[in-house]
């Protein structure tokens, strides 16, 4: 679609508002990845379909699309994330070595499952991770809890291996699954938050490679894709994230997180439905 249709049929400035929209969510994604060590990528992946589906791009790729950017997105922010949880020696290092393995595995097996999945397959696996992530929020109890403390194998690789795995396929960096995963056995929420972000930085970047090949030579990609990664989404978008990250992980060690978990709590809700109701046989 030329900017020549894009004027005519007066679509431009949807597209312009969209670009805003992104920007924005940047802004948002950044900051989220600070207060709550994830990647922002369950505030992207939906901002970034809709900017998809505005340009036209083919509904067969358009999620995988998404997906793939989101967690190219992810990389810088992660980085920064984690740098300056580290530095206040929150987080959890000893947990985060222990899932040098089996948590790239799930990213090397979603990023397989990716290169079969339909489009519809890949946004309701979103949806379904979302509501229930979402759910999980607005009802959070600080005694709701597993056990006193993370347990060893087989159940801390399996989870390792189960948070990449789901998370690569949502585009997002694990915070909101590592975050459940560590408060219901008892470790302080902070701690929690700051261990997310390294999660992060092990998802991202074996996630973005993975799809870059499983999208490799698929048809009906938008310009300036590598595989399933759109480079010209990544390149408009990292600096935002980056520069808001920080803030965040000030907010984080300063404030209550309950009103900000409901609020994303509920967002991950809407974008779970709305996803559901445009599948194919709704």
């Amino acid at each position: 679609m030329d900017l020549t249709s894009l004027t005519s049929n007066g679509q431009l400035f949807e597209v312009i508002g969209l670009g805003l929209a992104l920007i924005g969510s940047g802004l948002v994604a950044g900051f989220l990845a600070g207060m709550f060590g994830i990647g922002g990528g369950a505030v992207l992946v939906p901002v970034l379909y809709q900017f998809l589906t505005v340009l036209g791009v083919d509904e067969g790729v358009r999620m995988h699309v998404s997906v793939a950017t989101s967690l190219g997105i992810i990389i810088p922010t992660s980085i920064r994330s984690f740098l300056a949880h580290k530095k206040r020696g929150a987080a959890d290092l000893e947990l985060l070595k222990s899932w040098l393995i089996p948590l790239p595995l799930g990213v090397v097996a979603a990023s397989l499952v990716a290169a079969y999945v339909s489009g519809d397959g890949l946004k309701g696996i979103f949806a379904v991770i979302a509501f229930v992530l979402g759910l999980r929020m607005l009802l959070n109890k600080e005694h709701w809890k597993l056990g006193n403390d993370i347990p060893g194998s087989p159940i801390r690789p399996l989870c390792g291996a189960g948070i990449g795995f789901f998370s690569t396929l949502m585009g997002i960096g694990g915070g909101v699954m590592n975050n459940t995963f560590m408060t219901l056995y008892g470790r302080p929420i902070h701690q929690a938050v700051a261990t997310s972000s390294g999660t992060g930085l092990m998802i991202s970047i074996p996630g973005t490679i993975g799809l870059i090949w499983a999208g490799w030579g698929a048809p009906e990609l938008p310009p300036f894709s590598a595989g399933y990664v759109n480079l010209l989404g990544v390149a408009l978008i990292i600096p935002v994230t980056t520069f808001a990250a920080p803030f965040g992980v000030k907010v984080a060690h300063s404030l209550p997180r309950r009103k900000m978990e409901v609020f994303f709590g509920i967002f991950l809700m809407v974008v779970a439905v709305r996803f559901i109701l445009s599948l194919n046989g709704f």
